[in-house]
């Protein structure tokens, strides 16, 4: 789409013959009609009328005499002032159903992130409570950005910055200590911690003498205590091998796990320079750095001496510069956190190059909250993703042992639509955009939820299947595509022309939800022209081979785009 634009940009420049006018100017301005009745691309000659001084309807008429169809553009209209132009869908058709055909499962990637290096920062849980629900938006949507950089050639570094250090782990640490005994920690260690953090946190919040022997937990842990220390590295333990279990099952890429504790030794080097910059300024005891006169400023040290979550960003921020040389460093956390980060990026850039400091970028998303309310740890009202996960795998095996009882692999492919369900169901929807959580809609073998697309993909491998269709076999230049002239092959056709581009904009916004889209878009014309355009029982054997190629095309898209997003396409369900 982006080499049509540009090709339709020199046709108008050509055309116009004037020197004041930018080609890049122009490209800038071409768009995709919302209706498409107004054709593939449009001009507005509107913010050409101040140069050329003339109406912009006068100069779309100019410019449609001037502009004559070739092999890339069947006609050209001007319709008030808009340069409307379609595409020759024969052309198209060709380029791009050999395109995905001799690409396969490369189609969609490239090389344009060669040698630039961008570090995705997500999921990073709490340790020592169990992964819950929004942890898992969290996580899905940084391991699609993750899968969406890498698919457009970049190296990308994900790291994993694990909540493991703070006056939490005092509290938890004296919860164990006294209700350790009534758990069995080999079997739900996790469950049995959050329970206990639950405990403990209602009696220090009604007794701050207990709050303070926390306190001093944490304080022994910070100066290397051996108990507390060998506590802490318990917890960690046991909270990863959980975590990785269920990053394993939704294909979760890290290549780091450093979290807060990895920068305890780090944060003297940053007071020590935002001081020697003559950065760092009193406040009521505290040590903190102005930032803007619209924030407020950002606290380092507190007015006890100790570090906080600023501190060890800020640290962080140090270290990736030094160790990963990033062009972009990406912080996916939800939309409470967005003062934290403006403050802790704009100190940065007393810390490491403008270069840096210009390549922090803070992901923001939207709430999951249930239907009686929001979510709260503390007060232990939660869902835990593993309880989630299993019971969206048990619900899917029942809706295929309804529909398709004989089906081989049924666990294997109750796995797939469950997990895949859930994932399309946080990325469908805008990041920023708050969720009421609902399995049973999540589940649905229809509409816009990932079981529709999973089933869609399904259908196109039964279609051909049945025709004994092989793509090995198949011979590129045979294929006659004047035979796909429908309106349905059409607009199908045009829509997987768009899937390179739509996974660039996938990446330029930080929005895989685009992608979601466009797959739910995929499989809705993918459906139209399965009802109007027959395969299997096609009598012209051109037009049936020419189908079967939309019809492989049409998988290939819907099986990489899933892929990025983390969901697996079982070949029957």
């Amino acid at each position: 789409m982006e080499e049509m634009k540009k090709y339709i940009a020199s046709v108008i420049y050509k055309a116009l013959e004037n020197n004041d006018i930018k080609i890049e100017e122009i490209e800038e301005k071409v768009e995709t009609p919302k209706d498409k009745k107004n054709g593939d691309f449009a001009y507005p000659c509107f913010n050409l009328a101040k140069v050329l001084r003339k109406s912009p309807v006068m100069i779309g008429q100019e410019l449609e005499l001037k502009i004559t169809a070739d092999d890339k553009i069947s006609k050209v209209e001007n319709v008030n002032g808009f340069l409307n132009f379609y595409l020759n869908s024969d052309n198209i058709t060709k380029k791009t159903l050999d395109n995905i055909v001799n690409l396969g499962e490369n189609y969609g990637k490239s090389n344009e992130g060669n040698g630039v290096n961008i570090i995705v920062e997500y999921s990073s849980p709490n340790i020592a409570k169990p992964f819950h629900l929004g942890h898992f938006r969290n996580t899905v949507l940084g391991k699609a950005l993750y899968d969406l950089y890498e698919t457009l050639g970049y190296n990308v570094t994900g790291i994993n910055h694990l909540g493991d250090w703070g006056r939490q782990f005092g509290i938890i640490i004296e919860g164990y200590k006294r209700f350790k005994d009534e758990y069995n920690f080999d079997e739900n260690p996790l469950d049995a911690l959050s329970d206990i953090y639950v405990r403990m946190n209602k009696i220090c919040k009604e007794d701050e003498a207990q709050m303070d022997i926390a306190r001093e937990n944490f304080k022994k842990l910070e100066q290397g205590d051996e108990e507390t220390t060998r506590l802490w590295k318990y917890f960690r333990d046991v909270s990863l091998k959980e975590y990785n279990r269920i990053y394993d099952i939704l294909g979760s890429k890290f290549d780091s796990y450093n979290g807060e504790a990895f920068y305890n030794d780090k944060m003297d080097e940053v007071i020590q320079i935002l001081d020697k910059k003559g950065v760092l300024k009193d406040s009521q005891g505290a040590k903190v750095v102005e930032v803007s006169d619209n924030m407020p400023p950002c606290i380092v040290l507190k007015s006890n001496g100790s570090t906080i979550y600023a501190t060890r960003d800020l640290a962080a921020i140090l270290y990736r510069a030094r160790t990963y040389d990033f062009t972009k460093c990406i912080y996916i956390t939800a939309t409470e956190q967005i003062l934290h980060f403006k403050q802790i990026f704009e100190v940065a850039k007393y810390l490491v190059d403008e270069k840096y400091q210009k390549g922090l970028k803070h992901v923001t998303y939207g709430m999951i909250r249930l239907k009686t309310g929001k979510m709260s740890t503390r007060e232990g009202n939660v869902v835990y993703i593993n309880d989630l996960i299993e019971e969206a795998i048990k619900k899917s095996k029942d809706i295929i042992l309804a529909k398709n009882p004989e089906l081989e692999n049924i666990d294997e492919v109750a796995k797939k639509i469950g997990v895949g369900a859930l994932i399309f169901n946080y990325l469908k929807s805008g990041k920023n955009k708050d969720i009421i959580f609902d399995l049973d809609d999540t589940l649905r073998f229809d509409g816009e939820t990932g079981p529709y697309i999973q089933y869609t993909y399904c259908r196109t491998k039964s279609i051909l299947e049945k025709v004994g269709f092989d793509i090995a076999n198949l011979d590129i230049n045979s294929i006659n595509y004047s035979k796909l002239s429908t309106p349905q092959e059409v607009e199908l056709v045009k829509q997987l022309q768009k899937y390179e581009d739509t996974i660039k904009k996938s990446a330029q916004e930080y929005e895989p939800s685009i992608l979601a889209r466009y797959l739910i878009e995929v499989a809705t014309l993918f459906s139209r022209f399965y009802n109007e355009c027959s395969v299997a029982n096609e009598e012209d054997e051109k037009t049936k081979q020419a189908r079967c190629v939309l019809v492989y095309a049409t998988s290939v898209v819907i099986k990489n785009g899933l892929k990025i997003l983390g969901i697996e396409c079982p070949d029957k369900m």
